[in-house]
């Protein structure tokens, strides 16, 4: 028995190795395929935690385009995923359109809008357009350091059919010559309909070598005027980078209240280009005269500085700025945040300005060396912080009218006629020497500098029109097509009607 039971224990052994075997190995496989799955799993969460961070963020920053709030006020709010692109549009493409922008930021933003409406009317392809770097600022940027290339794309694919490059078959090598040229200024549908169109049946590809001011302020159609808000104030969002730091900007002033947004253009190409050399020493004129020649673009060389002024042609100094914040009624105690690059003169000009107002910023200040050194050499995406704070502002006021104060103005009004002070310059020149000369105390002179700006504080009012478009209200500047339904904006007629010159 005992030797039939050892018999039967080895024999129930050998039998049982086999499903031992079995058993580990697929304890073995189970284990693996675990694993297999929850790296998995966990993969695909830390995925959707990062896109969820970005779509977080991407949330907040693009509220300057897509609502009526202003964004600071809306950050506590829950962010919304954006909404998926639109279908592409389907259609037969005539040719490709590449466009070089020229000047500063705020010039190529607009400039940019146009082309994008432009491609759309004659059923082009437009390739992303190429960025200004050979301006006063010589800023390499390229369009996708500034704006998010691809929302841009994507968020206008109903429209138009955006590339990044021409592709190679259009090219030299294959019979393909492209075309360079510049459209005629403030040009309307027709003349691209009937004179710029044909060009693409004989060239492929056609280069827009300027595009500033292409395209008519007034006279085209709705769905065009719309295409070109839709262009500036959804699909051109900035970089997540700049964003993010133009939101930290926001979020450090609004935590200490209520702040004004100052364009104070006293620049150096700025009074260089304009001849403005109010307040400047004589050793400081000869320099900025010297800058006017050495640009051979910069038409205008033999400039009277004080015609000039009394014209109303010049930015206010530093000094003549803080004595209209003052009659203008703005507490010692305001944040003024300097939105502009570096003031000619440093801190001695702005030294009676900070006197006035000891709360001066720039975003120099705000931010560690850090956060802002990326930037730094790169005009344009230091720009688009100061636009960003700009449009966030309680109260925006620019000192000159340039292209960023107008698209800033224009921006504020679209979302929800935002207080933007723009300064009668010729009127408060002729009162800021009546009280600097002693004949207008201070009191007379606040309550006409105020009684001046009444009916300038961004409230609605249609744009002028006229014979000559040069003189016309910008486009950007009040975009009056995109603020109301319908075809009609009578009730954007406020104080002041289309006639009146600004």
């Amino acid at each position: 028995m005992e030797v039939r039971s050892e018999g039967v224990q080895v024999r129930c052994d050998k039998l049982q190795a086999p499903v031992i075997a079995r058993t580990r190995l697929r304890v073995w496989f189970i284990r693996v395929c675990s694993s297999i799955v929850i790296w998995t799993c966990l993969i695909q969460l830390l995925t959707v935690t990062e896109l969820w961070r970005s779509n977080f963020i991407s949330g907040i920053t693009s509220r300057i385009y897509h609502t009526n709030q202003r964004p600071f006020l809306a950050e506590t709010t829950v962010a919304q995923a954006p909404p998926p692109y639109p279908p592409a549009r389907n259609y037969t493409s005539n040719g490709f359109l590449r466009v070089s922008c020229n000047g500063g930021l705020n010039q190529m933003r607009a400039a940019i809008c146009d082309m994008v409406t432009i491609a759309r009317l004659l059923n082009l392809t437009l390739v992303v357009p190429e960025l200004d770097k050979k301006s006063f600022w010589a800023d390499p940027s390229n369009f996708e350091d500034i704006f998010d290339v691809t929302h841009f794309i994507g968020s206008l694919r109903d429209e138009v059919r955006i590339v990044k490059r021409v592709p190679k078959k259009f090219n030299t090598k294959n019979g393909y010559s492209t075309l360079k040229m510049a459209p005629i200024s403030w040009s309307n549908e027709k003349y691209y309909l009937e004179q710029i169109l044909p060009h693409f049946s004989k060239h492929k590809v056609v280069h827009f070598n300027k595009t500033d001011a292409r395209l008519a302020n007034n006279g085209l159609p709705l769905d065009l005027q719309k295409l070109r808000c839709r262009v500036n104030f959804q699909a051109l969002k900035f970089t997540p980078e700049i964003e993010t730091l133009g939101q930290k900007l926001i979020r450090i002033l609004c935590e200490k209240g209520p702040f004004v947004a100052l364009h104070l253009r006293y620049e150096m190409d700025m009074l260089a280009f304009s001849g403005c050399t109010h307040g400047c020493s004589y050793e400081e004129a000869e320099e900025l005269k010297r800058m006017r020649y050495a640009f051979p673009w910069w038409r205008e060389k033999e400039i009277v500085s004080e015609e000039r002024r009394l014209q109303g042609q010049c930015p206010l100094t530093p000094e003549e700025t803080a004595l209209v914040l003052q009659a203008l009624g703005f507490d010692r105690d305001m944040q003024i945040y300097i939105a502009a690059g570096e003031i000619y003169g440093g801190e001695h000009r702005l030294a009676q300005l900070r006197a006035a107002f000891p709360k001066i910023l720039k975003k120099e200040m705000m931010l560690a060396h850090d956060e802002l050194w990326q930037f730094q050499n790169h005009s344009s995406q230091m720009a688009a912080l100061d636009f960003m704070v700009s449009v966030a502002s309680n109260t925006f006021i620019p000192t000159y009218d340039g292209n960023m104060a107008k698209l800033v103005e224009g921006h504020r009004r679209y979302l929800g006629f935002e207080k933007s002070i723009l300064l009668d310059r010729k009127k408060l020149v002729e009162l800021l020497d009546l009280h600097q000369n002693g004949t207008l105390p201070f009191d007379e002179f606040s309550d006409a500098v105020r009684r001046v700006h009444e009916n300038r504080m961004g409230q609605p009012f249609r744009r002028r029109v006229s014979d000559k478009p040069k003189e016309e209200d910008y486009f950007y500047a009040n975009p009056q097509e995109c603020l109301c339904e319908g075809t009609k904006c009578d009730d954007l007629s406020g104080p002041r009607n289309s006639s009146e010159v600004r």
